[in-house]
């Protein structure tokens, strides 16, 4: 038998706990016997002396096990469960391309998104501007539309890793979020909980990243990599560029518009293809689904050439309450904002740098994103037609479309958009999509 402030002594003083230890601190967690003062306690000390590799293993497993954990064994699937999951960006629509690719080339693909948080946009905001998308279907439903498109997107539910609200909920008010080994437990106890054989991580890098520098974005990357293969996930990761916004579209009926159109070949942002397939390619890989890289995105181009992929999709929305012609009829279906005008360049030059977490503010700003959890969100509102790093740029050279619902919201987002972007007299150095990929011998 433990006690809970013997625990939290042991981490103040810089001590190493237990697989036992932790796992009766969450477990008190879960069952409410663990107060909020003790839960802050704890993250403060772990904020202050952090944890082995160990230790973080069995918290994320704790947590992981801290409520249901879901079983596919009984639905037979006949290819890998595997996911990715992203630290989440400006214009990051990867997840609604990745998931119907992945699944046209035979894999299952079961995935547990969040909403937007700060200036990231959410997976789950964007397909709730689907009409009739259901983000919380009951497990038979999430397991049928898993076994039938390949691929479900949906949100957490209360009985998987109840113990991480809890947790994350208090480090949010006591200034202990920006913690590696609490993140790593974090992100992977609400996946792995959903019952992956493979997992691969999208950690971004850049002005619109959650973690202030490459070098940090990577020590979390190792961690991921390192504590969910000690778990028993196979698990790798990519340090994906987030110096400026990843799709031609930021806001959520907008960045729709573009996996739909990126999905049947209407149109495709060169940078957005290229880190989609990278860590699609990278499922295909780490399931088994592929030998190596050049095989994995020969199978990719082939299910988007022949129209697999937009197929689940399809197949997806229908699934979970959308529309059954959404695919072919998306503008029918899409809100579109009042007001959709450019915002043109004030000088000539080049496009040299964007601070993307502003962009992504200005998103949210103009309703596109919550301040406060209550917030609804105005799915049309947003920017489109994004410059590129490197771009030619003349004196009326459109900067990005805003779309608005009134003129007012316009001119902010407007400001937001010239103080966000960079004119330079010399074009800058162009960053790569893609720095590094982390597999568990790198870490």
């Amino acid at each position: 038998m433990y006690l809970p402030q013997e625990i939290i002594r042991k981490k103040r003083d810089n001590l190493a706990l237990t697989s036992d230890e932790i796992n009766f601190f969450i477990q008190g967690i879960a069952k409410n016997t663990v107060s909020e003062g003790q839960i802050a306690a704890f993250a403060m000390a772990v904020y202050f002396n952090d944890m082995t590799m160990d230790e973080r293993v069995a918290l994320t497993c704790a947590m992981r096990d801290s409520g249901m954990t879901i079983d596919w064994s009984h639905m037979n699937f006949n290819g890998p469960i595997v996911d990715k999951h992203s630290t989440g960006g400006v214009g990051d629509v990867t997840s609604l391309m990745l998931g119907p690719m992945v699944a046209a080339c035979g894999g299952y693909v079961p995935m547990i998104s969040g909403r937007g948080l700060g200036h990231t946009g959410g997976t789950l905001d964007k397909l709730e501007s689907i009409p009739g998308y259901n983000i919380t279907p009951n497990n038979e439903v999430f397991g049928q539309v898993v076994r039938d498109a390949g691929v479900a997107i949906i949100g957490q539910t209360g009985d998987l890793a109840p113990a991480d609200k809890r947790v994350y909920a208090t480090r949010d008010v006591t200034a202990t979020v920006d913690n590696i080994s609490l993140i790593t437990a974090s992100i992977l106890s609400k996946k792995l909980a959903a019952g992956l054989e493979s997992l691969v991580m999208d950690v971004k890098v850049g002005s619109g990243a959650f973690m202030p520098t490459y070098e940090a974005s990577e020590e979390l990357a190792k961690s991921i990599v390192a504590v969910a293969n000690g778990a028993g996930t196979k698990t790798t990761a990519l340090l994906t560029d987030m110096n400026q916004v990843l799709a031609s579209t930021a806001g959520n009926a907008l960045e729709v518009r573009e996996a739909v159109q990126f999905l049947t070949g209407e149109y495709r942002n060169p940078r957005l293809f290229e880190v989609t397939m990278a860590l699609c390619a990278e499922m295909l890989l780490i399931s088994g689904l592929a030998s190596d890289l050049e095989q994995a995105r020969q199978k990719l181009q082939a299910v988007l050439d022949n129209g697999k992929a937009a197929e689940c999709f399809g197949k997806m929305v229908a699934g979970l309450g959308g529309p059954l012609d959404f695919v072919e009829n998306y503008n029918r279906y899409l809100d579109v904002a009042d007001i959709i005008k450019p915002v043109l360049a004030e000088k000539t030059g080049f496009a040299s740098a964007m601070d993307t977490r502003h962009l992504g503010m200005a998103v949210v700003g103009m309703g596109g994103g919550r301040r406060v959890a209550a917030d609804t969100i105005d799915y049309a509102v947003g920017l489109s037609d994004m410059i590129r790093l490197g771009d030619e740029v003349y004196a009326d050279t459109p900067l990005a479309m805003v779309h608005a619902r009134t003129e007012a919201q316009w001119q902010e987002a407007a400001n937001a958009v010239r103080q966000s972007i960079v004119i330079a007299d010399t074009p800058a150095e162009i960053t790569p999509e893609v720095y590094a990929r982390i597999r568990p011998q790198d870490v």
